[in-house]
């Protein structure tokens, strides 16, 4: 091996999802290995684990597995051909917008989520404290 390709113990270990996700995102076609070794062994490329990390960062705000194809196909297109023409350039820089709207309201959410969370967490620990103080006192 070259050095430029990983084994999928490495890239799950490096994107802390289980190989058991990495496989599923391969047969689903997110994302395929860029090669396999003599053996047999999935091979992946600096860029097929950012492809993975996009994935992870998707998933938590509920994107589906087709908005991800989708979202990675507009990326990819983008990155792979300054050829194209400013219309379809235009088009696919529109879905990228609409991703980036959908993940900052989703964001926006999950900040709420958050902080009503917090506020639920301090009030039991402020209950529990009330109550350790009421306990010594008596």
């Amino acid at each position: 091996m070259d050095g430029k390709h990983m084994q999928i113990g490495e890239v799950a270990a490096r994107t802390e999802l289980s190989l058991r996700t990495i496989r599923h995102y391969e047969e689903t076609g997110l994302v395929v290995p860029s090669a396999r070794s003599q053996g047999g062994f999935r091979l992946y490329t600096e860029s097929d684990v950012q492809r993975l990390m996009v994935i992870r960062r998707m998933k938590p705000l509920g994107f589906t597995l087709d908005q991800m194809r989708d979202l990675l196909d507009a990326t990819d297109r983008l990155d792979g051909d300054a050829r194209l023409a400013a219309g379809e350039r235009e088009a696919l820089l529109e879905r990228v917008r609409s991703y980036q709207q959908t993940a900052a309201e989703q964001v926006a959410r999950l900040r709420v989520q958050l902080a009503r969370a917090e506020d639920f967490e301090a009030t039991l620990r402020s209950r529990l404290a009330s109550d350790a103080a009421t306990t010594r006192i008596r």
